[in-house]
């Protein structure tokens, strides 16, 4: 089992990327802290939208960041909501994570505590290319 105490910096920094979330209709800010293989950090927070279909889940601006900087292979992320539910990663979430890493630990964290996930035991059996 993973341990999400080993996390704590990633967590922090989820944190912190959740007070520049963009969230004026869900009133759910979420942010992101993406560790790549490397050793690299990348952040995010939920960007919203009027239009639904072109908001940014946390997850996935990090791992834009996190691509658009040549970074394709991660360890783990840290998601982070400061309420009583643990924001798990939507399904596009854990479908563009498992793009770079069907093994990255997946940390959820709120104000109460922390819970960690391998991404495959999130998404099993998930569609992908097969390099």
């Amino acid at each position: 089992m993973l341990d999400p105490d080993e996390y704590e910096e990633l967590i922090e920094m989820a944190k912190a990327a959740a007070d520049n979330a963009y969230a004026p209709y869900s009133d759910y800010a979420v942010g992101a802290a993406l560790l790549t293989d490397s050793g690299k950090i990348f952040t995010g927070c939920n960007i919203e939208n009027a239009s639904f279909g072109a908001t940014l889940c946390a997850e996935r601006t990090a791992a834009a960041k996190a691509v658009s900087e040549g970074e394709t292979s991660f360890a783990a992320i840290a998601v982070y909501h400061n309420g009583p539910e643990m924001p798990f990663p939507c399904g596009i979430c854990r479908q563009v994570l498992s793009e770079f890493s069907r093994h990255a630990a997946v940390i959820v964290a709120n104000e109460s505590g922390a819970e960690a996930f391998e991404l495959s035991k999130l998404l099993p059996s998930s569609f992908g290319f097969k390099k």
